[in-house]
């Protein structure tokens, strides 16, 4: 049986004898911990604060950066004293995780985009602002690396439709696959695949004139509803120079990753995004 303490009897000065009592190595590391308290009491205590703060401090910051870029249009409108400001306030956020490895397990899932530099994707929204025929409605990026250690698969989203002919902002989905690799703490090389087009939702407009709901509905009429509704052209994604080769890609500096912030940065010069987690996303 083993115990806690070990004893001895030791002869005293006097005519008495005591027991002497020494801890065990069971116990060694609890003795000095103790110890250690005593001597610094508030240590745990600092630390903990700290802590607190600096998670209210991460929270400040994702909201100023939220409230900065809430009037942009998703960085279609801007200023330079706006821009200068969502840099400085991103910048500002990104020392919190810098050094940090990429955690698969928070980036897996869907990314709402809140605002964007890129090229681009701005002239996407511009045309959208321009063209009366175009809407572009939510963009998404949708990372899928859960159960991966490596790397992983990620899809740019955008929703967008054309008034009267198909449904509003959400007609149809553009979708941009690619394969995506860690090659650094922070970086990920992407190799685009595919560009596809999927999801067509017609206007009730549209399908009232292709099958009139005041007369019978034919067969012919119902295959072309279903073949619109299952349509999806792909169109796979090459390498100019080397048309036998898949396209080379590009790396993404993922600046900053939490539970509900993602911020990332093309690099090359190709722009800044902020993302905040979304519902999940059935491509």
């Amino acid at each position: 049986m083993n115990l806690a303490f070990s004893t001895s009897f030791c002869p005293a000065s006097g005519d008495r004898a005591f027991i002497k009592i020494k801890p065990s190595s069971l116990n060694l590391d609890a003795t000095r911990k103790m110890a250690f308290r005593k001597k610094f009491p508030c240590s745990a205590t600092i630390a903990t604060d700290m802590s607190r703060v600096s998670e209210f401090d991460i929270e400040n910051k994702k909201h100023d950066l939220l409230r900065a870029v809430q009037d942009t249009q998703r960085g279609l409108v801007t200023t330079a004293d706006q821009r200068s400001l969502i840099e400085e306030t991103l910048v500002s956020l990104e020392g919190y995780n810098m050094g940090a490895p990429i955690d698969l397990v928070k980036l897996d899932g869907t990314w709402r985009l809140q605002y964007t530099s890129a090229p681009d994707v701005l002239v996407l929204l511009e045309s959208s602002a321009r063209l009366p025929f175009l809407q572009v409605g939510q963009i998404f990026q949708k990372f899928e690396c859960r159960n991966q250690s490596n790397g992983g698969i990620i899809r740019n989203v955008v929703q967008w439709s054309v008034p009267t002919l198909l449904e509003e902002q959400e007609g149809a989905t553009l979708l941009v696959s690619a394969k995506f690799d860690v090659v650094s703490v922070r970086n990920i090389y992407l190799q685009f695949e595919e560009i596809s087009v999927q999801n067509i939702k017609i206007s009730e407009e549209l399908q009232a004139l292709i099958a009139p709901a005041l007369l019978p509905r034919t067969f012919l009429s119902l295959q072309i509803l279903q073949f619109i509704r299952t349509f999806k052209a792909q169109i796979p994604v090459r390498n100019p120079a080397n048309p036998g080769r898949r396209s080379v890609g590009g790396l993404y500096y993922l600046s900053y990753l939490d539970s509900n912030m993602l911020l990332g940065r093309a690099v090359g010069g190709g722009g800044v995004f902020v993302f905040t987690k979304a519902q999940p996303l059935d491509l």
